[in-house]
């Protein structure tokens, strides 16, 4: 008979080890020296067992990260001209790519060949996800005119997003956007509503705010596109979210775990059986540098980490030096490899939900889900996301958490590598271009998108 590996071993509890951690601490305060207070205001201890995860939660969250094994590697393009994008398209995708952004922005659709554009393209088999400044549903119907299967990827526009940061929704836009789900119900991996975290990061949001205030967001669509005559069940299938990912590793994995489970539990209450959602994953601007540029490559390798870690269904990386100029084909060359090297050699791609079981990770998980589920009901109490806005409610606890994170940071309480520590005062480029204020007439603030880094860099 084999005996237990570890039965001549007694059970030791937590109590009996933060005993002897006093007894070597020598005097040492246990609080500051070895606990972690975030800025969401949650304690992080320095030990977990099984006694910090509560059995019942854990078994809920893990179920919620239910997902197809593994992610596609999302680069983005620009477009130039139908033959020069084909070319660029069809090269990413020999080249590591499994689906891609269609950045036509400030291009007019009535110009555009689609048939030449997507030639050698298959939506059935490689997701596109447009951008079109609003006008999918022009762009749909112009796919529809040649395109006979059901296709795959979608819309890239956050109409809600944009209005946040320009004052700007249309009247008709709910209605436009319902239009556009009925258009393509055929195609059911085709996406048309975008619930995007990129507009609450990139103002300076915390983990949990940003996870409540997209919440918001996508409740938000769910709300206006049953007014305006679609079902929950509809709604929900058509929606997918698309998350910044920042640099504290161990919480932006939380954050996306803790994502599919609030929303889980957001569609429960519209009843029905919950959906498992998309869930598109970018590594994150704000924290980048444009002086000593170099460390966003290491920025963006652990950002891409807690993304696939984390559940993403698809990984966008951004060039190290997207901030401050037009990437080069080497900088986005590297950028792309970093999704691919995370599956081709750290086979991360091979197993669902790696961080379930660590009790540090699904302790922080729930942390995360219960405060950002605190605050998302107190945008609901508002009103919801438009009201909570108009009230400035959003903008000024947004507004909070990125002066206390750049205090932290002007006063080396905490570290950026390569911004306010390990610098190497290299000469400010001059093709900085930073986003310049929109001048609107709304009576009250809209977000900004910045990057904090900028302010170490005058």
């Amino acid at each position: 008979m084999r005996s237990s590996l570890f039965s001549e071993f007694s059970p030791t509890d937590k109590n009996a080890w933060t005993q002897q951690v006093l007894k070597d601490l020598k005097g040492k305060d246990f609080d500051t020296t070895l606990r972690w207070h975030t800025p969401e205001g949650f304690v992080v201890e320095p030990y977990y067992t099984d006694e910090d995860v509560p059995e019942a939660p854990v078994a809920s969250m893990q179920a919620a990260q239910q997902k197809k094994v593994g992610w596609l590697t999302r680069p983005v393009v620009v477009y130039k001209n139908e033959r020069v994008t084909n070319a660029e398209m069809l090269s990413l995708l020999q080249k590591g790519a499994d689906a891609l952004t269609l950045d036509l922005r400030g291009v007019s659709l009535e110009t555009v060949d689609l048939m030449k554009l997507l030639n050698g393209l298959k939506l059935s088999d490689t997701p596109v996800f447009f951008q079109t400044n609003g006008r999918t549903a022009e762009l749909v119907r112009g796919l529809q005119s040649f395109i006979a299967y059901q296709m795959k990827g979608g819309a890239a526009d956050d109409g809600l997003a944009e209005w946040m940061t320009t004052g700007h929704l249309s009247e008709t836009y709910f209605d436009e956007l319902a239009a556009l789900c009925t258009a393509v119900k055929d195609s059911p991996h085709f996406k048309t509503i975008c619930a995007g975290s990129h507009v609450f990061h990139n103002a300076g949001a915390n983990a949990a705010q940003e996870l409540a205030f997209t919440l918001a967001s996508a409740v938000t669509y769910v709300d206006k596109l049953t007014d305006a005559g679609l079902s929950a069940e509809e709604a929900f299938s058509k929606l997918y979210f698309s998350v910044s990912i920042g640099t504290n590793y161990f919480m932006e994995i939380a954050k996306l775990r803790a994502l599919r489970y609030l929303w889980q539990r957001v569609q429960t209450s519209w009843g029905g059986e919950p959906k498992t959602v998309y869930l598109h994953a970018q590594t994150s601007t704000y924290y980048d540098a444009a002086i000593t540029p170099n460390t966003n490559f290491l920025r963006a390798t652990t950002e891409s980490m807690s993304a696939v870690i984390g559940g993403c269904d698809a990984l966008t990386v951004h060039a190290y030096d997207a901030v401050f100029r037009q990437p080069d084909e080497f900088s986005e060359r590297i950028a792309r490899n970093v999704s691919v090297l995370l599956k081709e050699e750290g086979h991360l791609d091979k197993t669902l939900d790696p961080a379930a079981g660590s009790y540090f990770l699904e302790n922080l998980t729930q942390q995360v889900a219960d405060s950002a589920w605190t605050l998302f009901l107190e945008v609901e109490a508002k009103g919801g996301l438009c009201a909570a806005f108009e009230q400035n409610f959003i903008q000024d606890q947004i507004e909070q958490n990125a002066q206390s994170t750049l205090s932290a940071l002007q006063q080396g309480m905490r570290v950026m590598v390569g911004v306010n520590k390990f610098r190497v005062d290299e000469e400010p480029l001059k093709s900085i271009v930073e986003p310049k204020p929109v001048a609107s007439a709304v009576p009250y603030r809209l977000l900004k998108n910045q990057r904090i880094a900028q302010t170490f860099e005058q």
